[in-house]
């Protein structure tokens, strides 16, 4: 499969079947990406969680395409009353495909969502997301904390790819980032969630540093890689 990382926590997956997955698509507003709205044809759409920087544009993308949404439960319930098709998962919970499975694990972070002129409201909780894609095991942790239970992600069988928060200030910085890795096993590590504000701004390169030999992926935003 294809992977490609569109800056900030956008990640578009292109499986064998040429299936197109598009997570937290945080396009308007977001200088460090290189996608338009016009440019995403995604058949899937996972939302990690109930914050602007990650619910971003799925709403019209959505519409536009007609992509299956996916969310904890409660998001899902408020993206289909704007007139999307939003299937809820909760944690545990797995969505089946003809290519493989999604399924809804834990974060440790808020979530809350601004509704027209209204205060911010409470959508659920933050989620991240295993995925069983081509026989090959992703994990997108969302925003999230550091925590032991990362360990039982694939059941402690390991990952092939994790994408993990390093920014600091609103989720796990580079020192957690590393033992994040560690605890869920995997063989390579996409760095995400990192620049895009002043008071997440990171160095990839120090993270990828502390990562074992090999585990670490640096890739341009919009450049591509394979597993």
């Amino acid at each position: 499969m294809q992977i490609v990382w569109h800056g900030h926590s956008i990640i578009e997956i292109i499986t064998a079947n040429e299936t197109n997955i598009l997570i937290d698509p945080f396009i308007t507003g977001n200088d460090l990406t290189d996608l338009k709205i016009a440019d995403c044809h995604p058949d899937y759409i996972l939302v990690t969680h109930a914050h602007y920087d990650h619910v971003g544009d799925t709403i019209e993308i959505a519409k536009k395409t007609g992509a299956q949404v996916i969310a904890i439960t409660d998001l899902a319930a408020y993206l289909g009353e704007q007139g999307v098709t939003a299937e809820g998962l909760n944690f545990g919970g797995s969505y089946q495909t003809d290519f493989g499975k999604f399924k809804l694990v834990p974060a440790w972070h808020t979530a809350a969502l601004p509704v027209g002129d209204e205060a911010p409201r409470t959508l659920g909780v933050a989620a991240g997301f295993e995925m069983h894609i081509d026989g090959k095991v992703l994990y997108n942790s969302g925003d999230t904390a550091l925590f032991s239970d990362m360990k039982l992600i694939n059941h402690g069988k390991g990952v092939d790819v994790a994408f993990l928060p390093i920014g600091d200030h609103f989720t796990m910085g580079i020192e957690d980032a590393v033992i994040a890795a560690d605890f869920v096993k995997a063989k390579h590590v996409l760095p995400i969630h990192f620049n895009t504000f002043p008071a997440i701004k990171q160095d990839p390169t120090e993270y990828l540093e502390q990562l074992e030999d090999g585990v670490g992926i640096s890739v341009a935003i919009g450049e591509s890689f394979e597993i």
